[in-house]
């Protein structure tokens, strides 16, 4: 399956080097750690041979909210810290305040979650404040950036993005941090806005790629149309003077991409549609298969004729098992190439240890799927057979290692 042949026995153990730059670049032991698990073979051993390489920032590596396998994801120390792992992309999950004022949250209304509002003196503005556990129902809290003042959201502490569910107290719930990750980074983390955002990227030498959450509230929201919101984000860039080309503005909604394509052109022209339509599978209209393109309403063909020219699933939409179990390009992943589609995939290291198969992001794969080493099998198949052209992770580090030694 793999194109890389090199004689020799495969390394059985990799020993990093000291692969830092004087910028502060540097890959840290977990690329090391996930080659160490891989089975004998080709790309383990060309891998390993790469264990002397010095970081290069790469395109091909882009941050996903961050570092959020152990920083507080939206925060500038996260940011930071894809930034020293050599991310050459970044991306602010991008949605709005009371007073319009754009922010870096992955959802509009993941605030319990993501900071410590529920037991802070704000809490009493959440749409729906802390309820505890009682009987099947889990403790829950709905607190909203539209709920919060750009002033106030700056008052938040953010924190690992989780919540536990048993809590019978706020201070209960605000726990809950998988065992995988860590709360070791998160006090003192700086919650950011999206201008700030920019201008931190910036500085890293990195560029962009926002996301325009869906908002929780409906739209238009006081007079604030989905065009406006749309409209707001891309004049952020131009506000600060950022070239059209450092920007991959993202959608999941394919009418805000199809608005950066008709109003913005230069900005559309690296608009990424990221694609949901695997949702509910089953019998709901609009629903497809990876694996049969009979399903893809629209077409790729028709996507690429509306402009569109980057297209991005999740990582399982664009793999799966051949009659051996290799790991192998799906139909999808075959269907946008064909079109001419710039693939960029979700999200490496979200999944945390991989022996149980991998969980939702290699569900398509599980069965090939049963130790950490395996994220670079599929990593491969992604970049050398998919042909993708980005990656997102949790920790961009694994994937700008894998992008160095390739040359990507």
């Amino acid at each position: 399956m793999h194109r890389i042949i090199l004689a020799g026995a495969a390394a059985a153990l990799v020993l990093p080097a000291a692969n830092a730059r004087a910028d502060g670049l540097s890959y840290g032991d977990r690329p090391f750690h996930l080659i160490d698990q891989m089975e004998d073979g080709p790309l383990k051993e060309k891998l390993a041979s790469c264990a002397g390489q010095v970081p290069q920032r790469t395109r091909f590596s882009i941050s996903h909210r961050g570092a959020p396998l152990m920083y507080p994801e939206h925060t500038a120390e996260g940011y930071r810290a894809g930034a020293r792992q050599g991310a050459g992309i970044m991306e602010c999950d991008v949605t709005f305040t009371a007073d319009k004022q754009l922010v870096c949250r992955h959802a509009q209304d993941d605030l319990a979650t993501t900071t410590n509002i529920v037991v802070s003196d704000l809490a009493g503005k959440c749409t729906k404040g802390f309820s505890p556990a009682s009987g099947d129902a889990e403790a829950s809290a709905d607190c909203r950036t539209s709920d919060l003042t750009l002033a106030e959201f700056k008052t938040l502490a953010p924190k690992m993005d989780a919540a536990l569910k048993t809590a019978a107290t706020p201070e209960e719930f605000v726990g809950g941090t998988a065992p995988w990750r860590t709360d070791l980074y998160a006090d003192g983390a700086t919650i950011v806005t999206h201008r700030e955002s920019i201008a931190l990227f910036d500085s890293f030498g990195a560029d962009f790629t926002p996301e325009l959450k869906a908002p929780a509230v409906e739209m238009p929201h006081e007079g604030f149309t989905q065009a406006d919101y749309a409209q707001a984000m891309i004049d952020e860039y131009k506000a600060a003077g950022i070239d059209p080309g450092r920007v991959w503005a993202q959608s999941f909604n394919l009418d805000d991409i199809r608005y950066w394509i008709e109003n913005e052109p230069e900005f559309g022209a690296q608009a990424v549609y990221l694609d949901d339509r695997y949702e509910a599978w089953g019998d709901d209209e609009g629903q497809i298969d990876p694996m049969d393109a009979a399903t893809f309403k629209p077409t790729m063909a028709e996507l690429a004729g509306m402009g569109v020219n980057y297209i991005a699933p999740p990582i399982w939409m664009l793999v799966t098992l051949d009659d051996a179990g290799e790991i192998v390009p799906s139909v999808y992943a075959e269907e946008a190439k064909a079109a001419g589609l710039g693939i960029i995939t979700w999200s490496l290291e979200r999944s945390g240890p991989l022996k149980t198969g991998g969980g939702w992001y290699f569900q398509s794969v599980t069965d090939a799927v049963d130790n950490d080493g395996d994220y670079y099998e599929v990593l491969d198949v992604l970049a050398q057979d998919v042909g993708i052209v980005g990656i997102f992770s949790d920790w961009p580090a694994t994937v700008t290692y894998y992008a160095n030694c390739m040359g990507l």
